[in-house]
């Protein structure tokens, strides 16, 4: 074996003890004299090296004096970045409903994306005079693509069906489209965080703008808030409002009447107001 072998050899050799010694949980280098800790400043008292176990390189032409100052290591830092006004500059540029969705496929700013199978979009009749607007997909609706599919969206198909309306309809004036605040599942179906909301809003808004129904239904808690700022489904439910310039019904969600049956009455006295509404009588 040539000189050159045997160092590249003993090379890799103190390599791998090396890595045997990290792996057994070793974070000091040991010098020939013993250190206590308890006498050692704050810093190093915290796993730093301590001074006896460092052995000072030879300085070389022009480097700074062992004894000299050090400059600490500057580290470049990320930019933050504002994920709303990224949203919003994103959702700005789409000029069509499938460019919004490829918009919102791509964008990476939202955790919750990382967890999520699909990017709930929409589905329905985008011509349809009115647009529901939920929360955020479930376990189902995360698995299929789409919302509204599980328990609760398909007490909404009833709900609304009772009223002529159908998200599968091909005349707008008895159909539905259906979107959601968030197109991607919360981990364990929990309400969406107030700053989750703010940075969807944009696509929100430009889906509504896109889409242009002639009425909106705010299906919960979270749609409500992410059009008009403020919530409480319970109060605000049944009276009419505007958002975004179009008129604007809010509405229990269906999961809560799966929950709580006896409010099936105020939500069908909510469906017969946007059936009056939809002929003109409201």
């Amino acid at each position: 074996m040539g000189i050159t072998d045997q160092i590249a050899a003993d090379w890799h050799a103190s390599l791998a003890a090396l890595a045997w010694q990290v792996d057994l949980g070793v974070s000091d280098v040991v010098g020939d004299t013993p250190v206590s800790r308890y006498d050692l400043p704050e810093t190093n008292r915290a796993g730093a090296m301590p001074p006896a176990a460092v052995t000072p390189r030879a300085a070389g032409p022009g480097a700074p004096s062992a004894a000299g100052p050090s400059t600490p290591p500057v580290f470049a830092q990320t930019p933050k970045v504002d994920a709303v006004a990224a949203a919003q500059t994103a959702a700005a540029r789409a000029t069509s409903l499938d460019a919004l969705r490829e918009a919102m496929a791509g964008f990476d700013l939202c955790d919750l994306k990382k967890g999520a199978r699909n990017t709930v979009f929409c589905d329905g009749n985008p011509a349809a005079r009115v647009l529901i607007l939920g929360e955020a997909p479930g376990r189902d609706e995360d698995m299929e693509g789409r919302p509204f599919v599980g328990r609760a969206g398909q007490l909404l198909d009833r709900m609304f069906a009772a009223i002529g309306l159908a998200r599968s309809n091909p005349d707008p004036a008895a159909a539905l489209y259906i979107t959601n605040v968030l197109p991607w599942r919360p981990p364990g179906n929990r309400d969406p965080e107030p700053g989750e909301v703010a940075m969807m809003r944009p696509f929100v808004e430009r889906h509504i703008a896109l889409a242009d129904p002639d009425l909106i239904v705010v299906m919960g808690n979270t749609p409500l808030f992410a059009l008009t700022g403020q919530k409480g489904i319970m109060r605000a439910r049944g009276a009419w409002t505007t958002a975004l310039g179009k008129p604007m019904l809010p509405m229990v969600h269906p999961a809560y009447l799966l929950r709580t049956p006896i409010a099936k009455r105020k939500a069908w006295a909510d469906l017969l107001s946007l059936q009056a509404r939809l002929r003109g009588n409201g």
